[in-house]
């Protein structure tokens, strides 16, 4: 699971009002929710790419912290993607999955990176 921040001064509840409704226009049908690292997440069982075999979203709350949008995706492995004929599909995932974290978070692709990257090296130890 990958938690991404939103821009400086933002929050997603902010970003997006209905969540649920958001996930559900760019993945498919909610089926239901998990807990997942404490955080309960929307769960889409039966995504509309073929390329996601499952997908987990929503909002990591954490106390005296801005929220952050939390999602796991489940992919089918590359090789199988393509034996199936599926390549166009893989393509319009990596932008469905892009538009859809522009969205919730404000922040595109290169933004995102160096962000987290920014974080590891926060949570590295000093020697």
């Amino acid at each position: 699971m990958k938690e991404y921040k939103m821009r400086r001064g933002e929050h997603l509840h902010d970003r997006l009002e209905d969540l649920k409704a958001t996930i559900e226009s760019y993945f498919g049908p909610v089926s239901g929710t998990e807990e997942m690292n404490g955080h309960e997440l929307y769960v889409v069982e039966d995504p509309e790419n073929p390329v996601f075999d499952r997908i987990l979203a929503g909002a990591a709350e954490y106390s005296g912290k801005k929220d952050q949008l939390a999602v796991h995706f489940e992919e089918r492995p590359a090789e199988e993607v393509i034996a199936a004929g599926e390549a166009d599909a893989a393509a319009e995932a990596v932008s469905v999955k892009n538009e859809f974290l522009l969205e919730a978070t404000g922040r595109d692709a290169k933004s995102r990176r160096e962000s987290m990257k920014r974080t590891v090296e926060d949570d590295s130890p000093d020697y």
